[in-house]
């Protein structure tokens, strides 16, 4: 097991690997998609589009990820991603029609299914065993400033190179910065077991309080990805329906990203002293009150939005920890990458879905849609207590 005083260089290098997977996929369309309009004359559903058909691929992607780190470590994934992120970059600079760009968000999929938050956590699951809670919960706070850095660059570099020059100045980046931090810092994991290598023996089948933990936290997953995806996409719309103005909406909806940041230096402070499913319960409910109190429309936006972001922000914690306390460090990759596709898929169906609300319902039908689904989040997560004791000898906390 590598020494625990060399996991700085390997947290930090993943740290900034994940500020421009995300900024320049999962983040792109935020800058980027009207100015591509704007130049192309391709309908914004279509270039807001391709990023819906990346997380399809990216999900069905990642249970073989998962396998991949499982056997190989994530070196190469990563590196991979690195390779598979500039290559889409690439297709959309140069993109001359809409099939083509869409092409490229199929190529950005394949890297974000190998190079987002699951295969750096199973990463970090395959290099530090039981003890990766910590390195997990950092890397998120790396994450956390993704947007806030790469909105304004994005900005930046669209209005100096355009649109085009923009996805090609990610791409260089990929291969001049993320590809080397991944081969030169990210170390090869200890060798396992012969019989281990195998992926069925390795993982073996779940027994009956696994399984079910295993459905209901993939049921987290999908209410939660589907209550992220939803307020990343139509938070400012649904606040000028309640008659915000577009700027102050706007500067309302920059909350999230701080409010997310400073709730994982809580969590980091309180270093690992309580099971990763009480973190998962504070994240909904604080989900849950945000949200309740932004649909009933009393005053006080900015607050409310602040609460929903602190929950947003740790249940990025618990993504990567509660699995690993649930089923220990062995089958962590292979039960991540499983684990990952639900979630993906909810991502990416649920902005659509949520349009369909906007326009056959009404916006406040889409605002009380959002606190019902977390509700229902938080029933998932009161069943899964009621599985906590599967929890492995070999788990991250062992402490009840």
């Amino acid at each position: 097991m590598p020494d625990t005083r060399r996991r700085w260089p390997v947290i930090s290098a993943l740290g900034v690997v994940q500020i421009l997977a995300w900024g320049s996929s999962f983040y792109l369309p935020a800058v980027l998609a009207g100015p591509i309009a704007e130049s192309t004359g391709w309908p914004l559903a279509w270039v807001v589009g391709g990023l819906a058909l990346g997380l399809l691929v990216a999900a069905l992607a990642s249970p073989h990820v998962g396998a991949a780190i499982h056997r190989r470590g994530g070196r190469p994934v990563l590196a991979l991603a690195a390779l598979l992120l500039a290559a889409g970059l690439t297709t959309l600079a140069v993109a001359p029609a809409l099939p083509v760009y869409l092409g490229g968000w199929l190529i950005l999929g394949a890297g974000m299914g190998c190079g987002l938050y699951d295969p750096a956590f199973a990463t970090l699951g395959r290099l530090y065993g039981a003890e990766a809670r910590p390195a997990i919960t950092t890397l998120t706070l790396w994450g956390g400033f993704a947007s806030t850095v790469c909105w304004p660059v994005s900005a930046f570099l669209v209005a100096q190179v355009g649109w085009r020059g923009t996805c090609l100045a990610y791409a260089g980046l990929h291969l001049g910065v993320t590809l080397p931090l991944i081969l030169l810092l990210v170390p090869k994991p200890h060798v396992l077991p012969a019989a281990a290598e195998d992926r069925e023996a390795a993982i073996g089948p779940l027994s009956g309080p696994e399984r079910r933990a295993f459905l209901l936290f993939a049921g987290v997953l999908i209410l939660g990805g589907a209550i992220m995806s939803l307020v990343s996409v139509h938070l400012i719309t649904l606040l000028q329906a309640r008659g915000v103005a577009l700027a102050s909406a706007v500067s309302y909806g920059a909350l999230i990203g701080p409010a997310q940041v400073a709730a994982r230096i809580v969590e980091i402070s309180f270093k690992g002293r309580y099971h990763p499913l009480w973190t998962l319960t504070a994240a909904f409910a604080l989900v849950t009150l945000g949200l309740a109190l932004l649909a009933s429309g009393l005053p006080g936006v900015g607050l409310w939005l602040v609460l929903y972001g602190g929950g947003n922000g740790i249940f990025s914690i618990a993504r990567g920890t509660v699995p690993l306390a649930l089923f220990g460090p062995t089958r962590y990759p292979l039960v991540v990458g499983r684990l990952a596709r639900p979630g993906l898929i909810a991502q990416a169906l649920a902005p659509p879905a949520g349009a369909f609300v906007l326009t056959h319902a009404s916006p406040d039908a889409l605002w009380w849609i959002l606190p019902i689904l977390a509700t229902a989040n938080l029933g998932l997560i009161a069943a899964l207590w009621a599985v906590r004791g599967i929890s492995r000898p070999d788990v991250t906390d062992r402490r009840t």
